[in-house]
């Protein structure tokens, strides 16, 4: 008996670890989440079906992502007026962003407090710690699929080559 419980022990361990190092890839249907927006308002992925949905997980302290934003605004502006949302995700709290805000613009709507969806995006190393690079970029098209994912300096290019691609 006893030895049996070992064995379910160890494959058990082996079937958790096994499990944290999957990655959400593109073609899988994305995580659905509710949040708030940095003015409170609700946001819930259900109720975006239909848009193309660009997530960007970004940190005040990510020299990177400083730099990034002002190119990430300017696809913002360019899908205006198409069914395209950008939501920018971040895990520090309002405060926080606000003073990141004075001095640096975002156009997009601001999600703090986003732990939560992180989990739910992130890759997991063998170990099963969280990781993932940014600024992250998930592009979501219509019918909640992930159609791209990619982190790291200047995926703007990429990023409006697969918008472009959703909403012809």
């Amino acid at each position: 008996m006893r030895k049996t419980a070992i064995t379910i022990a160890f494959i058990s361990l082996f079937a958790v670890a096994g499990l944290a190092q999957t990655a959400l890839r593109v073609g899988s249907n994305a995580p659905l989440f509710s949040a708030a927006s940095m003015d409170g308002s609700p946001l819930d992925m259900n109720e975006l079906r239909g848009s193309v949905v660009v997530l960007t997980f970004w940190s005040t302290k990510c020299y990177i992502c400083q730099q990034e934003f002002p190119k990430i605004n300017q696809i913002v502006h360019t899908y205006e007026s198409k069914k395209v949302v950008f939501l920018s995700l971040t895990m520090e709290n309002e405060a926080k962003v606000e003073s990141f805000l004075k001095s640096n613009k975002i156009a997009s709507t601001i999600v703090p407090n986003s732990f939560g969806v992180l989990l739910q995006y992130a890759d997991r190393d063998k170990r099963g710690y969280l990781d993932m690079g940014f600024p992250s970029y998930f592009v979501i098209d219509q019918q909640g699929v992930l159609q791209h994912r990619s982190s790291g300096w200047d995926k703007t290019g990429q990023l409006s080559s697969t918008i472009d691609n959703l909403i012809r």
